[in-house]
């Protein structure tokens, strides 16, 4: 078995439909195992699977056990000599599951990679090639410096945007919406964090990943198309673990070589930011409520001036 694909879903079944379409269609010249992980969806998307693509491997939980949870519940299954971890909101192409197999055959050092990732609107999605966080990234993306000076390797070191993102390189880590994994990899490196809900153990996996000596490529021959934010819309649970996966990223890797004065530092700035983010959520719901008060909707006038809602924004995780 070359692939198993592992696609974990929470109340996405039209796109979780889209996408086991597209691995389908990938899968012509390679081998390939599909697992769906549903993390207790209400919209049926356990049942159209099971109806639809009787193939796959389902598994079921009764509630949201998280995604790294969820990942793991496959990959303790899986056969495949690749685990490919894929978001349940994208496209992959014709091409893609070929193209990396070939990559990672050819590459003996490489434990890890992953594809060029664009976005629905034809935008590169920046998550899919990155720097490990530091204290100085994460202040310069608060201070939106990385924006400023898109070209400095000092200032926009966390997403790499000074890069060319249509070559090919080490980098420090990838997207979980797209990661193909050696399966001896894991064998050293350990299974996903589940400490991690949502947000951050793609970055925790890859650093360990790092650690073990096994190199980390982003290759753009090939992409997907990522509809991102689809599972995970703005709500104060999403905030809350956003912000703890940011402390437990730092706690786990960052904190053991840092101050004591340092460390409290962090931990009173991630707190602060984490206030910013509810207030600032707080109060794009109370202009929500008065616009319904109004009989406007805002968020209709957004998409017809042809803007975007997203998923939460923050410090880089």
């Amino acid at each position: 078995m070359d692939v198993s694909v592992i696609v974990v879903n929470y109340n996405t079944r039209d796109l979780l439909l889209q996408t086991l379409r597209s691995v389908k269609d990938a899968s012509q010249s390679v081998s390939v195992e599909v697992f769906v992980v549903d993390n207790g969806s209400d919209d049926g998307s356990p049942e159209a699977v099971a109806v639809q693509f009787p193939e796959v491997h389902l598994i079921v939980n009764q509630y949201n056990v998280g995604f790294a949870a969820a990942n793991n519940q496959a990959i303790q299954q899986a056969r495949g000599r690749y685990y490919l971890l894929l978001n349940s909101d994208t496209v992959v192409r014709n091409d893609t599951l070929k193209i990396m197999v070939d990559f990672m055959d050819g590459s003996s050092s490489v434990g890890a990679s992953g594809c060029k990732v664009v976005l629905a609107d034809g935008c590169l999605d920046l998550a899919c090639r990155r720097s490990f966080p530091t204290v100085l990234s994460s202040l310069y993306h608060v201070l939106k410096l990385d924006k400023l000076f898109p070209n400095s390797k000092r200032f926009a070191a966390y997403n790499l945007t000074y890069l060319n993102p249509d070559a090919s390189y080490p980098v420090d880590c990838l997207v979980g919406a797209f990661m193909m994994v050696r399966s001896r990899v894991v064998d050293e490196v350990g299974l996903l964090d589940e400490r991690f809900f949502m947000y951050g153990e793609d970055i925790d996996w890859c650093y360990r990943i790092r650690q073990h000596g096994w190199d980390i490529w982003y290759v753009p021959a090939t992409s997907i198309t990522h509809y991102k934010g689809a599972s995970g819309k703005k709500s104060m649970k999403v905030l809350y673990h956003f912000y703890w996966s940011l402390y437990l990223y730092a706690h786990k890797h960052r904190f053991p070589n840092m101050s004591v004065f340092v460390r409290n530092v962090i931990k009173i700035g991630i707190f602060v930011i984490l206030a910013m983010a509810v207030i600032k959520f707080g109060a794009k719901r109370l202009i929500d409520y008065a616009y319904d008060l109004l009989g406007v909707s805002k968020h209709s006038q957004i998409k017809e001036a042809g803007g975007t809602t997203d998923t939460v924004q923050g410090p880089p995780l």
